[in-house]
């Protein structure tokens, strides 16, 4: 009898506490999507109807969206935007796991005085190198140019560099002993056997490149003048200047600018989570 008022009480505890958790984060979801369907709800409205206190759209409109693309060339800001940040992703994938690759499984005299080198770079804020970078580029010729955004990235980054780093350290070395056996160089073991069982790390990467260059607004205001080369990010804020009076129409090109992050995340969500619970754990 004893026992069993004691088990009730337990259950009863962790029912408690597991409801008091859902709660809470069901209310901060809640608070969290609130704009995002005040967003949504104004884009599918009418220009008059936007002052209003109505959520539901009566009548419903697509008006909104195809003024995006009739009265600015919306069109052609995506392509620039898909342009730079397709370009931005790959070579940031290439150049980080190459990298990460060598300083996970070769050995050179100096590699770990080298790899504190690449992560102490990660202390430094962009505003200390913002001044040197634009005069290089401004020398180079590539001012007002896709150049600045995507040549970079080509370059590594030290945050991925050790995300990758780690996550190949947890591979069995075996695996490369047996590769350099049967006669496999580097680059061929890097290619053919360390990316393909790094796809959860790689997409970590990948999603977190696509986002940061999806959303960048302070490297196209940076290098870019040409209003034929603006990205969504720089759109959006010609929108606003242009536009601010136009709620529905700022609030179909925000919801269009949106979309495809949404729909990144969710179609790489189970990898993401996996590359992002295993990098780090060494065998």
């Amino acid at each position: 009898m004893f026992l069993s008022v004691n088990l009730k009480r337990i259950f009863l505890k962790k029912v408690f506490k597991q409801g008091a958790i859902y709660a809470i984060l069901s209310t901060g979801a809640v608070l969290t999507l609130i704009p995002v369907v005040w967003m949504i709800s104004r884009s599918f409205m009418r220009l008059e109807d936007t002052s209003t206190d109505m959520w539901i759209p009566n009548p419903f409109t697509l008006m909104a969206y195809i003024d995006v693309f009739t009265k600015q060339p919306f069109g052609l800001y995506l392509y620039n935007t898909v342009l730079v940040t397709t370009l931005g992703v790959l070579g940031t994938l290439l150049s980080c796991s190459l990298t990460a690759f060598g300083f996970a499984f070769l050995r050179f005299k100096g590699r770990e005085l080298l790899f504190i080198l690449v992560l102490s770079t990660m202390m430094l804020p962009g505003e200390v190198t913002m001044i040197p970078l634009y005069r290089i580029f401004y020398s180079l010729g590539w001012i007002d140019t896709f150049k600045p955004l995507i040549v970079p990235t080509f370059f590594g980054s030290a945050f991925f560099i050790f995300l990758l780093r780690q996550f190949f350290l947890t591979i069995p070395r075996d695996i490369l002993e047996a590769a350099r056996i049967d006669g496999a160089s580097s680059l061929r073991i890097w290619w053919q056997i360390i990316l393909p069982i790094s796809r959860p790390a790689l997409v970590t990467v990948a999603v977190f490149t696509f986002l940061g260059l999806w959303n960048d607004l302070m490297g196209p205001l940076i290098y870019i003048s040409s209003p034929k080369k603006y990205t969504l990010s720089m759109a959006l804020l010609s929108y606003k200047s242009l536009y601010f009076e136009y709620t529905n129409m700022m609030s179909a090109a925000a919801l269009i600018t949106l979309l495809p992050c949404v729909i990144i995340f969710f179609l790489a969500q189970r990898a993401f989570i996996e590359g992002i619970a295993t990098t780090g754990i060494k065998r």
